[in-house]
């Protein structure tokens, strides 16, 4: 009795030796707070969409620019001190809630609307920029709104609130998706769509250059832009530092710089 009283403490004791073990193992993954993540790497993982003029694209000389540029590295400076600490990765509008809601990109800077199906998927900052859903045509085009529509072909980029809106405005259109406004132009251009819908703010730099394209003047939504990313406790700390820049932003007039400086208005 005596040797089954000392196996049965012996196994105790390598039970909670074990248990012990696997413990101090799972601690290693418990995740940490993302804000004081950043700062330890002293490097901000910015997503942003490099195919979306004046936002984010390349110029000329193959630098990578833009109205979320310019905001990002604001941000940087904000958090970090240095406008320069940042690693910007290429999204686009089908895959960037992805990247923020599994943490490859620490947060995303690319014209994403604010809604609630979206904050069920991600965190939002506070808005720091607004568009409305419009319609790009060609010029000589018959469209005159939403209404004529019907049988028309129009096109959407895909994972963006423009996409879902079309659906319920013009039911009988027949929408057409894209990858990238490029493509959706270059498709108008060619005649193989009526029309493209999108935010003001991204069709504007089209309209601007090429003269045998207009936006219609109707706006069929408000689209207030936030910076998005990871949903969770581990990310209450970084909303509360973005939604401080951006105040701060704002009272320092830095927004309405860039929105002059990239013609928004």
């Amino acid at each position: 009795m005596k040797k089954f009283g000392i196996f049965l403490t012996f196994a105790l004791l390598i039970t909670v030796w074990i248990c012990g073990l696997f413990m101090d193992s799972t601690r290693e993954f418990v995740e940490g707070d993302l804000y004081d993540q950043i700062i330890s790497r002293g490097i901000i993982k910015v997503g942003i969409n490099t195919e979306s003029k004046p936002f984010g694209f390349y110029d000329e000389n193959g630098n990578l620019t833009g109205y979320d540029v310019d905001l990002a590295h604001y941000i940087a400076q904000y958090i970090l001190k240095n406008p320069d600490m940042l690693e910007i990765i290429p999204v686009t509008p089908s895959n960037r809630l992805i990247k923020a809601s599994t943490g490859e990109v620490d947060m995303v800077i690319s014209t994403v609307t604010i809604t609630p199906q979206r904050q069920e998927v991600v965190s939002f900052s506070i808005p720091y920029d607004s568009a409305g859903q419009a319609l790009m045509v060609r010029k000589n085009s018959k469209i005159t709104s939403v209404g004529d529509l019907s049988g028309q072909s129009v096109g959407v980029i895909f994972g963006t609130t423009a996409e879902k809106n079309m659906a319920k405005l013009a039911p009988t259109a027949s929408l057409r998706g894209f990858r990238s406004y490029n493509e959706a132009y270059q498709a108008l251009k060619a005649g193989q769509i009526n029309a493209i819908t999108s935010d003001d703010t991204l069709l504007n730099r089209y309209a601007i250059d090429d003269d045998e394209v207009i936006i219609l003047p109707r706006r069929y939504s408000n689209e207030p832009y936030g910076i998005a990313f990871k949903k969770g406790d581990t990310t209450k700390k970084l909303k509360e530092n973005l939604d401080f820049a951006i105040k701060d932003m704002k009272q320092k007039n830095v927004l309405n710089r860039l929105h002059k400086k990239w013609e928004l208005d």
